[in-house]
């Protein structure tokens, strides 16, 4: 299959309110494209009959699958039914509606969940289905599967140009800083802003901070899909990571150093570190010829302006 030309182009950004969604929107927007979008009050996505009447209507030449319900571990493991249910009805009403209306090329986007608990590190694409999942969020991650064998279904049974392109941990403007759901990123920042502002002498930081976690920047993240979107067209996923791997002890200095915080830091061992370390293998993109642009230490800068600005 031909690379996609996206000047001149109709492409529908699913998800555009979320983290990803507007970060792609921000990214797209450079283009020569008209950007489409649909708001959760115009359009249901989890209706098969609603997705395919919007797509006839507005005739997408590309579709981004950005959208998805999402948690952290306490509300995966509270609403198991509603995360595996939703998130399947999502893929499968923008993929076979998608198809009907003959959209040309389709980007289904997963999580590194997606990945057996115990992979080796890095993760390669080849991992997917080689052992269990990690129980707290399995019925997301089963969910993401069943997106990317659906759009492997299309392609082999209807030669349809639909990939499916799985990011690493991602941070930057828009993400969620509530303590209870955030990831680390988040929850760091907002820890440390704060400590700041109400004058405490001392942050505690979960678990021992030696595992290595891998992060990106959102905008990072929505370059390399635009750059997939152009240049990708194979059956299996590919990895889109940073390769830029840092343990929680550095992130967590890091993080203090930028918000301005003066006090102490400490380590509560007693606290679950999880998995000793989690680095997607993304030399597939690597090789296509991409490459981040944006260092840590400038993300997180970008992210605490937009939290300070935002929240």
């Amino acid at each position: 299959m031909s690379n996609f030309i996206v000047s001149g182009k109709k492409v529908w950004i699913t998800g555009h309110r979320g983290m990803v969604g507007s970060a792609l929107v921000r990214r797209f927007q450079q283009e020569n494209c008209t950007i489409l979008t649909a708001s959760r009050d115009e359009l249901d996505l989890r209706n098969p009959i609603t997705v395919r009447q919007w797509l006839k209507d507005h005739k997408p030449d590309a579709v981004i699958i950005a959208a998805a319900k999402v948690g952290g571990i306490l509300a995966n493991d509270s609403y198991p039914a509603d995360f595996i249910h939703d998130n399947i009805a999502i893929s499968s009403s923008i993929i076979n509606g998608s198809f009907h209306e003959g959209v040309n090329k389709l980007m289904f986007l997963g999580s590194s969940c997606i990945y057996p608990k115990f992979a080796a590190q890095p993760i390669t694409e080849s991992a997917l289905l080689t052992g269990p999942l990690e129980p707290t969020n399995e019925w997301y991650a089963l969910a993401k599967i069943a997106g990317i064998k659906m759009c492997q279904a299309y392609r082999k049974q209807h030669g349809v140009d639909y990939i499916s392109a799985m990011p690493t941990n991602l941070y930057g403007p828009g993400d969620n800083y509530n303590l209870h759901t955030s990831h680390v990123i988040p929850a760091l920042i907002r820890k440390f802003h704060e400590a700041k502002t109400q004058s405490m002498n001392e942050v505690v930081v979960w678990g021992s901070g030696k595992p290595l976690r891998e992060f990106m920047h959102v905008d990072d993240l929505a370059d390399a899909l635009f750059y997939l979107m152009a240049n990708y067209s194979e059956y299996e996923h590919i990895n889109v990571g940073s390769g830029q791997e840092i343990s929680i002890y550095d992130l967590a200095v890091l993080i203090s150093d930028i918000v301005g915080f003066k006090g102490k830091l400490t380590f509560d061992q007693s606290k679950p570190d999880g998995t000793p370390r989690k680095l997607m293998d993304s030399s597939r993109l690597s090789d296509l010829g991409w490459e981040g642009k944006i260092k840590i230490q400038d993300g997180i800068k970008n992210a605490y302006e937009d939290f300070v600005l935002n929240h």
